[in-house]
């Protein structure tokens, strides 16, 4: 009865989680390579257009940007350009202060030469299009929202995903049941049927195919949640096991859109600060990138190499963050450091990505991408089948037999 039971939820959960779960794992396998992929589709966005000549400090190429466009304040810079790379800067809408709106203006990206702080381009990253400019954004934001329109003041994307994440995990589990029913059977839940029939290798595809990568497989379902439902989700369950040190962001309320907490702090001077800082804790890494969250009030310094904002290597890479009105410290996120529930929270996105074993592990996200993907096709296939199957059969029974002879 139980196991009845659960095979029955199996199907349910894997119908009803099977197409965004195709969905996520095409696009997966393809985002591990999303910087590579967009700077070979978009070079006007990474590649600078001038042939030399002494790049300009980025936090002028940023005052720049923000006079050429008084409607857009930067949100993003990186504080290092690379050679023969344009400064990427991501802006945010200011308010228009006539209509007491956002503005907008169209883009929320845009790239400058470093040299002549020349704009060679803007786009608005993670718009719903399919043209060159917009191609990886667009594939990036399917993957974990299906471009699921905010509503009612809530991510509404963020949150759907992190239910299908939930349901992944629940399924996963009863997959772990159902697929060993006794001891006797773990070789046969391992085993492909090459020369069974298509119907059998479809089956074991989808068993014996998913016993192979099942870590892996609820690894990711685990972050999946962690990164769609970190707050609502992983962080309370999480602290039922261990102690989790209270995050800057989470202990302040976000303003309304219309209401940004414009920061009143120079830039420099939270720089100043943090590099000090950094420098205290022993840090080798300069400072990489400065963001101004206006939800929050927050500017946060990341220290890291080059253009290597994701992280690639580890947990990820340490950021500092400082109030925007009064420049005081808020907190900070440091990689491997912390109570355990500390860095099984730094773990998820490292961890989802791959980018915890560098290319090696951004490799293997791929791979995993087209697994789920695969799983979430020959799940409804054998489900397809035997309800075809189910059907005939009442036809079958209810046809009327012929009468015996005499």
């Amino acid at each position: 009865m139980l196991r009845r039971t659960l095979v029955l939820l199996h199907r349910w959960f894997g119908l009803a989680t099977a197409v965004f779960l195709f969905i996520a794992g095409a696009t997966g396998a393809v985002i591990s390579w999303d910087h590579e992929l967009d700077a070979w589709l978009n070079p006007q966005l990474y590649e600078a257009r001038g042939t030399g000549g002494t790049p300009l400090p980025p936090l002028e190429l940023a005052r720049r940007v923000e006079a050429a466009d008084p409607r857009v304040r930067v949100s993003f810079m990186p504080l290092s350009i690379e050679p023969g790379h344009a400064f990427v800067a991501s802006v945010q809408p200011r308010v228009d202060p006539a209509t007491g709106k956002l503005f907008e203006p169209g883009y929320n990206q845009i790239a400058l030469d470093p040299v002549t702080g020349e704009v060679q381009g803007r786009r608005e990253w993670g718009k719903v299009s399919l043209t060159r400019e917009n191609l990886l954004p667009f594939l990036y934001k399917l993957h974990y929202s299906m471009h699921i329109p905010d509503g009612f003041g809530v991510e509404l994307g963020l949150l759907f995903m992190g239910i299908v994440a939930i349901v992944w995990v629940l399924d996963t589990l009863i997959a772990l049941w159902i697929s060993f029913p006794n001891w006797r059977a773990w070789r046969r839940s391992f085993a492909f049927r090459v020369k069974g029939g298509s119907h059998k290798l479809t089956f074991d595809l989808h068993r014996s195919g998913g016993m192979w990568v099942y870590a892996l497989v609820l690894m990711l379902a685990i972050t999946s949640v962690g990164m769609n439902l970190g707050n609502q989700v992983m962080r309370p369950v999480v602290s039922w096991f261990s102690e989790l040190t209270p995050s800057p962001f989470a202990s302040r309320t976000p303003a309304p859109p219309e209401q940004p907490i414009v920061p009143t702090v120079a830039i420099p001077q939270v720089l100043e600060q943090a590099r000090a800082e950094a420098q205290r804790r022993g840090w080798q890494a300069p400072a990489g990138g400065v963001f101004v969250s206006v939800d929050f009030g927050i500017v946060g310094v990341g220290f890291y190499e080059g253009d290597n904002s994701h992280g690639d290597g580890g947990l990820g890479n340490p950021w500092l963050y400082y109030d925007s009105r009064s420049g005081a410290f808020a907190g900070d996120s440091a990689p491997g450091t912390g109570t355990a529930g500390d860095i099984f929270m730094q773990s998820m996105f490292p961890l989802h990505s791959g980018r915890i074993l560098g290319v090696t592990g951004r490799a293997l996200m791929s791979f995993m991408g087209v697994a789920i993907a695969t799983l979430s096709v020959t799940g409804v296939l054998i489900w397809a089948r035997k309800r075809k199957a189910r059907a005939r059969a009442s036809e079958t029974a209810l046809q009327p037999r012929a009468a015996p002879a005499m």
